[in-house]
């Protein structure tokens, strides 16, 4: 029997993916307001409300997909595709959350509840259809990444750079391509039909992924070196020290397409670089890179 249980809540809300929210915060980092108290509380209100957003998002798409999940492998197990959390309490449960998450932002500002308004529209078009579209998926994926930085940005009134915009977009395409080429990798390993995982992994081709994921990946790192010494940034920071970052970046792309294509394992690849002392230490230690820098 179906039962709103604190454990199946707190794993259709999926909180080990709530990380990637962490982008709702980097305009905070690079505007040079960490050490601001106000800031700092208005962008965790903002990250804090992206967070319930994206748990609503996969509350939503579990009940959407609780028929394909059942018969899944792996995600038959899920709290509603195995019983443990009816649908009914799901829906509510997302919208209670969506409905908390967009006022929590709109009273930020206007422009905040405007981003996370068009953050739940995608994810939404995303999951009731255009995730079944090759490279559209990807491209939506993308864009979410964008909404959390420009709402973090609204959130304190800071416009974002249009070189973070342009990394936020280039990292998250390569991460959303890194996705499929797992998917595609444990279905072909497990002797599964890839469109047994994902109904637009039929319109991808493990060479063509790859390709873009090598492309993506130099794409971001020159966009990020780009960056560093854009005079704008040099000017901002007072510093021309930034480029000393950039090896960090590299290095994160790397690790993440060798656990991605060289390496791919059971867990999905945000799971797998969590998991990963190495990209996590080189994670590490490029934010302490960039304190020392910018602070």
């Amino acid at each position: 029997m179906a039962s709103l249980s604190a454990r199946a809540v707190v794993l259709t809300l999926r909180p080990h993916q709530w990380v990637k929210n962490l982008f709702v915060a980097a305009p905070l980092v690079f505007a040079k307001h960490l050490d601001d108290p106000d800031f700092l509380i208005r962008a965790a209100i903002a990250v804090v409300a992206f967070c319930a957003l994206s748990g609503a998002v996969y509350a939503f798409n579990d009940v959407k997909d609780v028929a394909a999940d059942r018969v899944h492998p792996t995600k038959r197990n899920r709290p509603i595709a195995s019983g443990q959390l009816s649908e009914r309490a799901a829906l509510v449960l997302a919208s209670v959350l969506a409905a908390a998450a967009l006022t929590a932002c709109a009273l930020l500002s206007w422009e905040t509840g405007a981003w996370a308004a068009g953050y739940l529209a995608v994810n939404l078009s995303y999951s009731l259809w255009l995730k079944h579209v090759a490279f559209v998926d990807v491209l939506l994926i993308a864009s979410g990444f964008i909404a959390r930085v420009g709402a973090g940005g609204a959130a304190i009134a800071v416009t974002p750079s249009r070189w973070l915009l342009v990394c936020t977009g280039l990292l998250a395409t390569f991460l959303a391509l890194g996705k499929r080429a797992h998917e595609l990798a444990t279905a072909t390993r497990d002797g599964r039909d890839p469109r047994s995982t994902r109904a637009a992994l039929a319109g991808y081709s493990p060479g063509w992924v790859r390709a873009g994921m090598a492309l993506l990946g130099a794409a971001t790192a020159i966009a990020y070196l780009l960056y560093t010494v854009d005079d704008h940034t040099v000017t901002f920071f007072g510093t021309t020290e930034l480029p000393w970052s950039a090896p960090f970046c590299v290095a994160g792309l790397g690790r993440f397409s060798w656990l991605t294509l060289v390496r791919p394992g059971k867990h999905s690849p945000t799971d797998a670089m969590l998991r990963d002392p190495l990209f996590l230490l080189n994670l590490a230690a490029w934010a302490v890179v960039i304190l020392l820098i910018v602070y």
